[in-house]
């Protein structure tokens, strides 16, 4: 028995390390969307790693823990900042369907607006999701964004699908956001409206590497 209890705890311990993202990693609490929201939704994936579903859009939002300060380190590429994918994975709404397009992200008339989280929300965790990055820059040239965008079915206020995003290469300071990931996503969401490509195939390219989403699926 006693070799069998020892045998137990290496394998936790080691489901633990690789998972990168135990308690302690995140503040020594557990944060809201797990692990339940861990499951991945059937094909959101692909072919590549599952991707986490959150709790989707909710009446009322409230401040979400953000991982410890200091805990996350953006990778950069050509200049272009990347998130930490320990930190900042990703995770779809359960809401968002490729089934349910028409009505939901596609639809005439808009989505996002109808469940974007308040400022008051937000504004909150993008002080501390500065803090998890080590952001020391203008808060005003930063986005607090979606790594998933909710146009293309990211969860809203999951904390593993936001993290507070550096201005781009040559940005003029106190000149607001202006991020070149942003028509990324809007050229994703028209690829998936048009069925020039899967929604499932959308969110696993802006996960795998934002910057090479659209010739990862032949967008251009």
């Amino acid at each position: 028995m006693p070799s069998t209890r020892r045998a137990a705890s290496s394998a936790l311990l080691t489901c633990l390390m690789l998972a990168g993202c135990s308690p302690a990693s995140l503040g020594g609490s557990t944060l809201s969307g797990s692990p339940s929201a861990t499951s991945a939704a059937s094909g959101a994936a692909g072919a590549g790693r599952e991707i986490a579903v959150g709790a989707g859009p909710q009446k009322t939002y409230t401040v979400q823990q953000q991982p410890a300060a200091g805990s996350c380190h953006y990778q950069y590429l050509k200049g272009e900042p990347l998130e930490d994918p320990k930190c900042t994975p990703g995770a779809i709404s359960p809401a968002v369907t490729q089934s349910n397009l028409k009505s939901t992200i596609c639809r005439k008339g808009g989505y996002t607006s109808g469940i974007r989280p308040s400022t008051s929300v937000t504004g909150k965790e993008k002080e501390l999701n500065a803090a998890s990055y080590g952001f020391t820059g203008r808060m005003g040239d930063a986005e607090y964004d979606h790594l998933i965008s909710l146009q293309l079915g990211g969860d809203p206020n999951d904390y593993r699908n936001l993290w507070v995003e550096p201005a781009d290469p040559g940005h003029k300071k106190g000149s607001g956001v202006n991020n070149a990931k942003d028509p990324v996503e809007t050229k994703l969401h028209t690829a998936v409206c048009k069925g020039k490509v899967t929604l499932a195939a959308a969110q696993q390219a802006i996960v795998t590497d934002w910057t090479t989403a659209l010739s990862r699926l032949g967008l251009g």
